[in-house]
């Protein structure tokens, strides 16, 4: 009877837990961003189309996982704040891309790297074991829920595309946005 309490305390804590840790996660982002005139949701934005070039909002969307509506309220908001311009496409007027402005690409530059140190330092007191297993624990969440929002989709192919299991991630999306020669900032916290 016991391990019966035991193991349903663990499901209540993870149920508190993983909304709590996501949400802390998002406002500590937004603090650091935030000294780069961007929040955190904007600087994904702004990521992918230094990344990839202009992009249209539904792309956006479909790379963030995202709804299509929401995408689309947050470009505007970056188009008012100066970040990103829409301009429609030569041969196909029906169509929109978004593309970084100079402002935008000002305050990404300098807000990735930040970013960057601070993940790094939130996770530097696990075990490189302990983070492994984090990463991978997650992603069979985050494939999950994805799965429950779209039953439609099959498991397999939901992993498959889910670009957070690629083994190349730093090295095909978050190094080709540094700055080059950009080294790591190593901060230890004290025990």
């Amino acid at each position: 009877m016991a391990a019966k309490y035991e193991k349903e305390n663990t499901v209540l804590s993870l149920w508190f837990l993983l909304s709590r840790v996501g949400d802390q996660l998002n406002r500590c982002y937004d603090v650091v961003f935030s000294k780069y005139g961007i929040t955190a949701e904007q600087s994904r934005v702004l990521a992918a189309i230094e990344l990839r070039g202009p992009l249209r909002p539904v792309d956006m969307a479909s790379m963030s996982e995202r709804a299509p509506n929401s995408m689309s309220m947050l470009v505007d908001r970056m188009v008012k704040a100066g970040l990103v311009r829409r301009t429609r496409d030569r041969k196909d007027r029906r169509a929109v891309f978004v593309s970084l402005t100079n402002k935008g690409r000002e305050a990404i530059k300098p807000a990735l790297p930040a970013g960057w140190e601070f993940i790094n330092r939130l996770l530097s007191p696990l075990p490189y074991d302990e983070q492994r297993a984090l990463a991978s624990t997650l992603e069979k969440i985050k494939c999950d829920l994805t799965r429950y929002l779209s039953p439609e989709m099959d498991k397999a192919e939901i992993v498959k595309t889910s670009f957070t299991a690629n083994p190349h991630l730093y090295k095909e999306i978050l190094q080709p946005l540094l700055s080059p020669g950009y080294q790591l900032k190593s901060k230890r916290r004290k025990k």
